[in-house]
């Protein structure tokens, strides 16, 4: 909960009523367009910070500008692997961690 105008949000309640309750098909659906949207963010944001292209980085990636557009705009989720070759043609090192 946070409060907002003086006024108490739950926003699980809020995101219940606009993209259904967890576990439904339409929640699911929201979910993975917010991740597509936020890999997009993560890769056209490091994409400026090297100070590639949109076409500079679709040739190191053996790919075409019009697929990082559509990647960066959250349209296109890539694969994993295409990920890692885009993070990789960025100078980008990603680190996973576990805790047990």
């Amino acid at each position: 909960m946070q409060i907002n105008n003086h006024q108490i949000v739950d926003y699980d309640a809020v995101l219940d009523a606009k993209f259904g309750v967890e576990g439904t098909p339409e929640r699911a659906e929201a979910e993975e367009k917010a991740y597509a949207f936020y890999t997009g963010q993560i890769i056209e944001d490091a994409r400026k910070k090297a100070k590639i292209s949109q076409a500079e980085l679709a040739r190191r990636i053996g790919s075409d500008r019009s697929y990082i557009s559509r990647v960066e705009s959250g349209q296109t989720e890539p694969k994993v692997s295409t990920f890692y070759r885009i993070m990789n043609a960025l100078g980008c090192r990603i680190e996973f961690s576990m805790n047990l």
